[in-house]
């Protein structure tokens, strides 16, 4: 039974704020098919438990609000439980769609109070300061950006279940959103005009406290410390969270861009980053999908993407180091300059399809080398280079595994043809994400825990990996439909903990 009216009624209200309901993952039981049913049950446990009726949280104390890229991701695991949820999970996000096409990085819950994270929504004043840029009157946003995912992310959820995606006009009505911030992202970010997309603050590309920001961020004066109050230190420990310099920083950048407006190109900070941009080319990939789907032709926008990873080869690439590094925008010389510290986004392009053998050769041969561990003394891919300086195994994204990112470095290896290094990989993030109760992130040698418990996107990308069997037989992410197992495999795991209201598909339930 198809109960999109029921859900579409809930979304007209106001999601109830309750921190109280954590998530309650249990750790897996032994290895094989119980172990498997055991995990699947607990990662659908945390999707349960952050879901606030419109969408998802990342974690319920420390993340309270709608993320975007988070979305994205928990769709992408969601679409195995219920297509329909997944759906509105993407739909929620795209309804807080700026006029100028932009999908902002927060939205705002209204029911959360306003000391419960930091930048609140009257930090951001979307409303008033973002008016001229099209920002939404009836929701508060916050006016950046992060790593567009989102057409990837529903052109699997179509695929999950395509008649009820025909049935509702799924990708009829985002296909125009998706195209709109993908037009936003192409012509008001090319800062560079090398035709990459820019970001023009660390919290854009995801990877907030990465060294790769620490030299363009070294040019900010930070905003002073009484200005504002962290509020993730409250739900996390200091010295796993950005320093309180580099915090400063990152509130005067946001600080400026709100007072011109949201308005791109005026600011000091622009990076083009290689995961942001590899992100955007299998989106475009993924958009040229839905526009057959829909009767129109990909042609165009396949082009697109073969152009733009020309253009991320030409501009980012390294051939004597053997992979990608972010772009200064402002980093001196006309186009810029390279930042030299090696960083997992430097092989998120392994994703790419048209990307030349000899290049994913090196991407995979740097992956599995001394910088970042694939394979040996690494569980999983460091967020940052084993061997640098600013290397910490627990300090935000300066040396952490995240798995979102290597989820996707799993999903680059198999279509490149690295199907035992995936296969490994796959089996580490499982047995990691079960262990560590779905941390936010883990430390990379030893899987201990890091961050939030419960996390969605952990959840949700383990639920994605249960439900691909390893081996070759796994089509590229983005192209071409994924070969998933029914919800029979699972058959008997719904109806415990309230978790049969997630499966709409099979069980007829939603």
């Amino acid at each position: 039974m198809d109960r999109s009216p029921q859900l579409t009624a809930r979304r007209a209200g106001t999601a109830v704020y309750d921190p109280a309901r954590p998530g309650r993952p249990a750790r897996p039981g032994p290895p094989g098919a119980v172990g498997a049913r055991s995990l699947h049950l607990s990662a659908a446990r945390v999707l349960h438990d952050n879901w606030t009726g419109a969408s998802t949280v990342p974690s319920r104390d420390l993340y309270p609000h709608q993320w975007s890229w988070d979305s994205a991701f928990i769709a992408i695991g969601l679409r195995h439980l219920s297509p329909l949820r997944a759906q509105v999970e993407l739909e929620t996000l795209l309804g807080a769609q700026w006029g100028d096409g932009r999908i902002p990085h927060i939205v705002f819950n209204p029911s959360v109070p306003l000391d419960a994270y930091f930048p609140s929504p009257d930090f951001w004043r979307s409303s008033t300061a973002g008016r001229a840029a099209g920002a939404p009157r009836t929701v508060q946003t916050s006016g950046i950006v992060q790593p567009p995912v989102h057409a990837l992310a529903a052109w699997l959820v179509h695929r999950a279940d395509p008649g009820l995606s025909r049935a509702r006009g799924f990708l009829a009505r985002v296909h125009p959103r998706l195209a709109a911030w993908h037009r936003y992202l192409l012509h008001r970010r090319d800062l560079g005009g090398g035709g990459l997309a820019s970001v023009v603050h660390p919290w854009e590309q995801g990877m907030d406290n990465s060294p790769c920001w620490d030299a363009p961020l070294s040019r900010i004066t930070p905003a002073p410390a009484r200005s504002f109050r962290r509020a993730d230190l409250d739900h996390g420990a200091a010295e796993d969270r950005p320093t309180d310099l580099d915090y400063g920083r990152y509130v005067r950048l946001a600080t400026d861009y709100r007072d011109q407006g949201y308005a791109d190109g005026r600011g000091s900070f622009a990076v083009e980053d290689p995961a942001f941009n590899a992100l955007l080319i299998a989106s475009e990939h993924a958009l040229a999908r839905i526009a057959e789907e829909l009767g129109a032709t990909g042609s165009a926008r396949h082009a697109r993407a073969e152009r733009l990873t020309a253009a991320l080869v030409d501009r980012l690439w390294d051939p004597a180091e053997g992979m990608f590094f972010c772009r200064d925008v402002y980093g001196g010389g006309e186009s810029g300059a390279l930042i030299p510290e090696r960083s997992v986004s430097g092989l998120i392009p392994l994703l790419l399809p048209t990307l030349s053998r000899e290049t994913a050769t090196a991407l995979v041969r740097t992956a599995s080398g001394p910088h970042f561990g694939l394979g040996g003394p690494a569980r999983l891919v460091p967020s940052y280079d084993l061997t640098g300086e600013a290397f910490d195994p627990h300090r935000y994204w300066r040396g952490p595994a995240w798995f979102n990112t290597n989820w996707l470095l799993e999903r680059g290896l198999r279509l490149h043809g690295e199907h035992a290094r995936a296969d490994a990989l796959r089996a580490a993030l499982l047995d990691t994400a079960g262990g560590s109760e779905f941390a936010e992130y883990v430390d990379p040698y030893t899987g201990e825990a890091c961050g939030a418990l419960g996390f969605s996107w952990t959840a949700a990308l383990t639920l994605d990996l249960l439900h691909e069997p390893p081996g070759p037989g796994l089509s590229p992410v983005g192209i071409d439909t994924f070969n998933t197992f029914g919800m029979d495999d699972m058959d008997g795991i719904g109806g415990i903990d309230g978790l049969d209201g997630m499966r709409d598909k099979g069980g007829n339930r939603a």
